[in-house]
């Protein structure tokens, strides 16, 4: 059996330093000390967050990876072929599932490979890095553990034409509008004239559809709603007591939204030591820990055109479940 070497094409920045402890945990003692109460999603994802967001993904009422996976097998290739052949820089990369499906197109197409995860976890960066340069022999990696904002100032000079950000699953809608105008701003000035962006999003449909891929018969999306808390617990040593909060997920269909909430079942008293700070809840009272917007096509292509991002193609499935929107900086 043959080695594959792939040290020599794999580097990873660690602009997150998983060993040390530099969190100072104002965002959790804002949120907390807000009414109504909430917490930033990002706390979501520590490796058994991650872990638990992946199986998340193969749920059956989890409809938003699937959908997403099929428009890609299809167009992959095609996206490819008006993009040619450039990095590709993915945002969140998880374990990069849906990142082989573009890989093949690219590798099909006969370009080079160069691929650049962004990811706040490095366990699951790492591992997926270094599956995909087995999988791919002649693909090199050059991931950063890192924020969104992080990683796209960092962005090491392109050595391809050309460069293409891809941000899939919908994570946009996780992000309030005001965030979403900061987002883009830090896109475009990462990209230059002629680069692509591509982006994924979940479209508005029947709420009852919405409700119940985010309170799946299995009890997986209340699992990772409620590890939000044992990683406080982690990270600040907290005594948050999980059996006391219960997993809600609502369509507010004004604001056209899923809203995740952990609710207290009882009034109690919560102390995370590191920060020094005491939170009180009431019986009912609810910590706010997700949106999850979902989005009108015609309306996102105009946000999108006064960002500087114009729609080169639009790809979606047989149901407009789903869509991705390939756009070029103008």
């Amino acid at each position: 059996m043959a080695i594959i070497q792939t040290k020599e094409r794999l580097h990873i920045e660690y602009l997150l330093n998983p060993k040390a402890d530099t969190d100072d945990g104002r965002d959790v003692i804002m949120g907390l000390s807000q009414t109504p109460k909430t917490l930033p999603f990002w706390y979501f994802y520590d490796q058994k967050g991650s872990q638990l967001f992946e199986q998340i993904c193969t749920l059956p009422e989890y409809y938003p990876t699937r959908t997403e996976t099929v428009i890609l097998q299809a167009y992959a290739k095609e996206i490819g072929r008006i993009t040619g052949a450039c990095e590709l820089v993915e945002l969140g990369s998880g374990s990069s599932t849906k990142t082989r499906l573009l890989l093949d197109a690219y590798q099909e197409l006969g370009y080079p490979l160069r691929y650049v995860p962004i990811d706040v976890s490095s366990s699951i960066l790492e591992a997926s890095a270094q599956q995909l340069l087995i999988d791919y022999p002649e693909l090199k990696v050059n991931g950063l553990v890192a924020t969104y904002q992080l990683g796209l100032n960092q962005l090491t000079p392109k050595i391809l034409p050309g460069i293409m950000i891809f941000f899939l699953g919908s994570s946009l809608g996780n992000f309030t509008q005001e965030k979403s105008d900061r987002f883009f701003a830090q896109i475009t000035t990462a990209l230059t004239s002629g680069d692509y962006f591509l982006l994924g999003i979940d479209l508005q449909k029947s709420p009852a559809i919405l409700a119940a891929a985010y309170n799946d018969s299995q009890g997986i999306t209340a699992a990772f709603n409620l590890n939000l808390l044992a990683h406080l617990n982690w990270r600040f040593r907290g005594n948050f007591d999980l059996s006391l909060f219960e997993h809600q997920a609502k369509y507010n269909q004004i604001a056209g939204q899923i809203e995740m909430y952990l609710a207290a079942k009882k009034s109690h008293s919560v102390h995370l030591e590191k920060l020094d700070f005491t939170v009180n809840f009431e019986a009912g009272e609810t910590i706010l820990t997700e949106i999850s917007r979902k989005f009108n096509l015609q309306q996102m292509e105009q946000y999108l055109e006064t960002k500087g991002l114009k729609v080169r193609q639009l790809f979606t499935d047989s149901q407009q479940w789903f869509a991705l929107l390939l756009c070029e900086l103008i």
